[in-house]
């Protein structure tokens, strides 16, 4: 009898399978059928394929294999039959977890939206996390209007003069000192911005606005001063943050200030440093109104005698040129390098100022003289005074170019200044100034021709 079994289990392995698998029967090779879209064709065949292997290999029905992949069909299939809903605990954590695990090792590819639930919710809370651009430019402005132009700070590590031994200070000199401070703290014009130092009261560090009419308009210039401790009998010391660029006869490339109320240049009466007298706000206020002027060519010793003249006026237009193209790196080199408790304010006054220097940069590569008033500037003054102010001025005629050098056209001064254009715009456009007008000019200069 085992003989004649084994002799039929040896002619067909689906007998043997059959006999078995007796649990399996007829039920489980329907839904088998079902899952793989099968006629009863296909089933016919494939039975008729595996009656005629002779001598089959010895299969493991018990194995955990062909358990799972029953597992999954049975999942496939949608069958109820053996699956109590009451009895089944969906654990989403553990689910998740396994699902992590194995999307460790893998490399998505770029584009590929993930629908996995725990990677949906890692995004979701990235995203929440992450502030947006509007939000972070709100940011720069509040910082901007909330600074102040007279504060104090703990100290500067990024001082000119912050090597220098302070001394042991006197009770006169400090007592000196923060006499300046609340001449600086109640009588600063808006156009300039102070620091002190509380732990070195010799530090101080100041910006100053470039004044409109002149080459160094909207432009941001700093400057550290120190106390010595023979301070107030001599002037204090004064360094210019000039990046390695000279902008004007009485600012070198090295950091010097030229001016008689420093002692630094030959002087007589008011011109010489007082002490009784003599102020640090006075040498602010000296710095802006008597170097950064209109002609800063006639600053030079010896030029003033040209003043009025065609040739020292054509000199004094070509200085201006060459000036403004330093004015325009001295603000990149501001953007990028902002000197230490003073990033809000750079951040700040280019994004509000960044559309008026762009528009001048513009006005001049057409040929207007640098430091003439632009157009765009006096319209935007215009509408902020109010509606009178605009529609009175509409009525005055605009500047026009300057024949002369729109026949010269120069050409050096246009490529350098075509080529700072570019860096400001973009620089600008980071901080968040208004330049639609100027990115949409340049979208349609680069779009190719129809």
């Amino acid at each position: 009898m085992d003989t004649e079994y084994c002799g039929l289990q040896q002619g067909s392995s689906s007998s043997c399978r059959t006999a078995d698998t007796a649990p399996w029967g007829a039920a489980q090779q329907q839904k088998r059928q079902r899952c793989q879209g099968s006629s009863s064709d296909q089933a016919g065949s494939s039975t008729s394929n595996s009656l005629q292997v002779s001598e089959p290999e010895p299969q493991d029905f018990d194995s955990g294999e062909n358990e799972e992949e029953d597992y999954y069909m049975e999942d496939d299939c949608d069958d109820d039959e053996g699956y109590d809903e009451d009895e089944y605990e969906f654990d989403e954590a553990d689910f998740n977890q396994h699902l992590a695990d194995k999307f460790d090792d893998l490399d998505l590819p770029p584009g590929v939206e993930a629908t996995v639930p725990w990677l949906q919710k890692i995004a979701a809370k990235e995203e929440a996390e992450e502030p947006s651009d509007t939000d972070t430019a709100d940011e720069n402005i509040k910082k901007y209007k909330q600074f102040k132009q007279f504060d104090t700070v703990q100290n500067f590590s990024d001082h000119h003069y912050a090597v220098k031994s302070q001394g042991e200070p006197t009770r006169a000199w400090s007592k000196r000192i923060q006499h300046d401070w609340k001449l600086l703290e109640k009588d600063l014009p808006g156009s300039i911005y102070v620091r002190v130092a509380e732990d070195r009261m010799d530090l101080l560090r100041a910006a100053i606005i470039g004044p409109k009419g002149t080459p160094y308009h909207d432009g941001l210039f700093f400057f550290d001063v120190h106390f010595p401790p023979c301070y107030p009998s001599g002037p204090p010391l004064v360094y210019y943050h000039s990046g390695g660029l000279r902008i004007n006869p009485n600012l070198y490339n090295c950091g010097k200030v030229c001016l008689s109320l420093l002692g630094t240049w030959r002087g007589k009466g008011c011109e010489k440093w007082n002490p009784t007298q003599s102020t640090m706000l006075q040498v602010l206020v000296s710095i802006q109104a008597l170097i950064l002027n209109e002609k800063p060519y006639f600053n030079e010793p010896g030029y003033e005698a040209n003043a009025n003249t065609p040739h020292g006026e054509r000199n004094a237009t070509d200085y201006n040129d060459n000036t403004f193209l330093h004015s325009c790196r001295t603000m990149l080199y501001s953007l990028r390098r902002p000197p230490e408790h003073f990033a809000d304010l750079v951040a700040g006054h280019f994004r509000v100022h960044g559309h008026t220097i762009l528009a001048a940069c513009k006005y001049y590569m057409e040929g207007n003289n640098v430091g003439s008033a632009v157009p765009e500037e006096e319209e935007e003054s215009e509408d902020i005074s109010g509606n009178a102010a605009a529609s009175s001025s509409s009525d005055a005629p605009k500047p026009q170019p300057n024949k002369a050098n729109l026949l010269t056209k120069r050409t050096t001064f246009n490529a350098s200044l075509k080529m700072l254009f570019e860096d400001l715009l973009m620089e600008f456009n980071v901080k968040g100034a208004d330049t639609r007008k100027f990115l949409a000019e340049k979208l349609k200069k680069n779009q190719p021709a129809a």
